[in-house]
């Protein structure tokens, strides 16, 4: 990779003072001066259930009255859609918009495949909390997409169980290790949660939560500080927990993980606002039984939570239209009608912070019909989130997690030598990639 290509990528993936000629060179303008006059046909890359029918609300209103139509190409998320618009960029044929997962942001802000759409898009800053925001504009005055869906982390528990064992629900991690080993004593068959090292989001979203930043830059140089004081804490802890045996050590979504949860055999679970989708499938005699709470914090009066999963929608620098692109991805993400049809069709959680309250979420999730304030509490919880720092090689990141944690837990062994793993093998790889890279 050139070290020009280095240099323009990190003034624009880090805060710091934009030029005109920097932002016209990383992601190119957010006009269509040179976009062909007349009526728009945009085609729209995207993985959400459903999203053909959000889009019809669009072609059919606020579309039909611009001149915009919006085709959905459905793909498939993470890695594999990364590649494919990557490639697609290669060759000039990238679509118009693409969903894109927020850590995959800065690896296409780096391939130049996606265009700032600050000139259209600044005005929906207000729609979303800050730490989501930041999430899309990588710390900058640069607008890389806008957010559509998030994660917030939370705590999720078998309310009838903790009752059996006169467990109170933690509110510090202190408290979480000490929950945990009461449980142990009480019900030595009977585990609180597991440690999975096949989920390498679930771990940046606790080291998010613990104040972490993986990637950041100094001068012209990135910066990697996966094991930074705070991801050494989270290690530190959880490795902790696991080598003495107060919770299990096996990966999640496997039938031995369902089923555990099902019987009883695990009784809580640190996962995300989506978990309620994920129980109905995994323990589905348990409905009705658990409760969420907010995620335990590294020190009583904090309030913060870290994020696992999320994604935005994008204008590609292919796209000939990116002025049209932009008005429809501020409308998929901010309108009401479009976000209650995607909370309807696709099952999102919206990152809109005024959609968290609509009519869509005014009952709580049937698995959770026993919460009536499941949502608001969420909303609640949604507004804690930390601000994240990606950097343009997170795919390696978390590969490396899942085989160095993945032996580490297997093991029972030193879990911040695994940390260590994980961060030699992200400077590594940003090298291999031309990045300068600062000690």
């Amino acid at each position: 990779m050139p070290n020009t290509k280095q240099r323009r990528f990190v003034a624009t993936a880090v805060a710091v003072a934009l030029g005109a000629t920097t932002l016209a060179a990383c992601g190119g303008s957010d006009d269509d001066s040179e976009a062909p006059s007349g009526p728009a046909n945009l085609t729209y890359w995207t993985w959400t259930p459903g999203m053909d029918k959000v889009v019809d609300l669009w072609n059919k209103g606020p579309g039909k009255e611009q001149e915009i139509t919006v085709t959905v190409k459905k793909q498939a998320s993470g890695d594999t859609l990364v590649t494919k618009i990557l490639t697609a960029h290669k060759a000039g044929k990238g679509p118009d918009l693409v969903q894109a997962e927020y850590q995959a942001l800065p690896t296409l802000v780096s391939n130049d495949a996606v265009a700032d759409i600050s000139g259209d898009a600044k005005a929906a800053k207000s729609k979303f909390a800050e730490g989501v925001w930041q999430q899309t504009t990588l710390g900058t005055d640069a607008v890389y997409a806008i957010p559509q869906d998030i994660g917030p982390m939370m705590f999720y528990y078998r309310e009838d169980l903790f009752e059996k064992y006169g467990l109170t629900v933690p509110t510090t991690w202190d408290e979480f290790a000490e929950t945990a080993r009461a449980l142990k004593q009480k019900a030595p068959d009977v585990d609180l949660t597991t440690f999975s090292a096949n989920d390498s989001g679930l771990f940046a979203g606790l080291a998010q939560q613990a104040g972490a930043q993986w990637w950041t830059t100094e001068g012209d140089k990135w910066k990697v500080g996966i094991d930074d004081a705070a991801s050494q804490k989270v290690a530190d802890f959880w490795g902790g927990l696991v080598k003495e045996g107060a919770i299990d050590n096996q990966p999640m979504y496997t039938p031995a993980w369902n089923k555990a949860l099902n019987t009883g055999r695990q009784i809580a679970w640190v996962s995300a606002v989506w978990a309620p989708g994920t129980l109905t499938t995994a323990a589905p005699d348990t409905k009705g039984k658990w409760r969420m709470a907010p995620l335990p914090q590294w020190s009583k009066g904090d309030d913060v939570t870290g994020s696992w999963g999320g994604s935005s929608t994008a204008v590609t620098t292919d796209s000939r239209h990116k002025a049209a692109a932009a008005r429809f991805a501020a409308w998929l993400n901010t309108d009401r009608d479009a976000l209650t049809a995607l909370a309807k069709e696709g099952g999102i959680y919206p990152a809109s912070t005024s959609a968290q309250l609509s009519d869509a979420f005014a009952e709580p999730p049937a698995f959770f019909s026993n919460q009536t304030d499941f949502y608001a509490g969420a909303a609640e919880i949604a507004k804690t989130t930390a601000p994240s720092a990606w950097g343009p090689n997170v795919n390696v990141a978390y590969t490396t997690f899942k085989d160095a944690f993945g032996a580490a837990a297997k093991s029972r062994s030193d879990f911040g030598a695994a940390l260590g793993t994980m961060q030699n093998d992200t400077v590594a790889d940003l090298k291999k990639q031309g990045f300068e890279v600062a000690e």
